[in-house]
Order: C-alpha cells, then sequence, then structure tokens
C-alpha cells in the first residue's frame, strides 16, 4: 500500500461496550482481534502523530444499550481517547449527519479517512458510503471492525462473516478502499506522502 498521506486522519466508530454486552448475552459476532486491532491503529496513529477523532453513538431510543445514561455508552478501554483527541458524538447511522465532523475534517485539511468500529454493515458502512460520497479518500480497515449474526426478512440467519464479507465488497473500490490493520501500520512506518 505505500505510505499515507501526511492529511490521513483515523475515525474509530462506535467502539462502545455495549456490544461486549451483547456478545455476553449471546450475541454472535466475527473478527475475534477487530478491537486488538483497533489498538494496534491507535497507538500506530498516535506514535505517528497524526489525528484520530473517535465517534460514539448516542442512541435516542428508549431501550437501547447506546444511550448516554447507560454503561453501554461508554468506549471500550482499548479505544478510550485521549486529551487532544476529539469525540464526535452522534444519534443516527453516519457520522456525519448532525455532527461537525465533515467541516473539522475539511478545515484541518484530512482528505484521507482511515476508518474502523462496530458493526461493519451499520454505522462502519454508513460513514464509510458518506465518506466516499463526499469525496474523501476513505479506507476501511476490513480485520478492525466486526458485525453480528442477523436475522433476515426470511426468518434465516445470516453469520456475521457473511455480512461482512458482503458489507467490504459492496464498499470496495466504489465508496473506499478495503484494507487491513498490517497494511495501515506499515503504512505509518514509511516515510509521509504528501
Amino acid at each position: 500500500m505505500g505510505s499515507l498521506p501526511k492529511d490521513a486522519a483515523l475515525i474509530l466508530v462506535d467502539v462502545q461496550t455495549a456490544f461486549l454486552e451483547w456478545e455476553k448475552d449471546g450475541a454472535k459476532r466475527n473478527n475475534p482481534q477487530a478491537v486488538d486491532n483497533v489498538a494496534r491503529l491507535l497507538d500506530a496513529f498516535r506514535r505517528a502523530g497524526m489525528a484520530i477523532f473517535h465517534i460514539r453513538h448516542a442512541s435516542t431510543e428508549p431501550d437501547s444499550a447506546l444511550r448516554p445514561d447507560r454503561s453501554g455508552y461508554q468506549p471500550m478501554e482499548q479505544a478510550r481517547e485521549r486529551d487532544g483527541e476529539p469525540v464526535i458524538v452522534k444519534n443516527v447511522n453516519s457520522s456525519f449527519i448532525g455532527t461537525d465532523l465533515e467541516p473539522r475534517l475539511r478545515a484541518a485539511g484530512h482528505h484521507t479517512l482511515v476508518i474502523a468500529g462496530i458493526t461493519t454493515n451499520h454505522c462502519v458502512e454508513t460513514t464509510t458510503r458518506m465518506a466516499g460520497n463526499l469525496g474523501f479518500d476513505a479506507r476501511l480497515v476490513s480485520d478492525a471492525c466486526y458485525t453480528f449474526d442477523r436475522v433476515g426478512p426470511d426468518g434465516k440467519v445470516r453469520s456475521a462473516e457473511a455480512i461482512h464479507d458482503m458489507t467490504l465488497t459492496n464498499l470496495n473500490g466504489e465508496f473506499a478502499s478495503i484494507v487491513t490493520t498490517d497494511a495501515i501500520v506499515a503504512a505509518l512506518a514509511e516515510p509521509a506522502a504528501s
């Protein structure tokens, strides 16, 4: 993949403890290494002194584990923000709707966005699609996001892996480049491109 442009920013979508609670309650997911990979991305961006934006979902649904007054709203320990790293709070799937993410990115000259988080086929996908539509160079980190098994409208269970893979397939080449954690970490170790 080569080096990343010096304007690249890491966008971490909804790496919140609600999803750990879902797993504890029996929800089946893919990519068991995804949160460790999020931590690797954070470490690499921090060491490179590059921009990081944390996205947090504040649900307005009465029963949601992602409501701000519930424990599930809090970030996972591996993805906790540090001083100076902005937290953008959203209420819908896209990190760009109802937030100041786009103007912040444009004002700071961030054209390349490295995107990771939870869940692949909901907020990560919606954010990635919009990033592409808004003209950003979106790079979705396939092994630093995950989703859960879901029941389709026909009553059949679709595996988290199948949903994840189809989401990546749909986004690839049209809305984003699909990359891996290893590729991003290696690119950050290269001299930054202009």
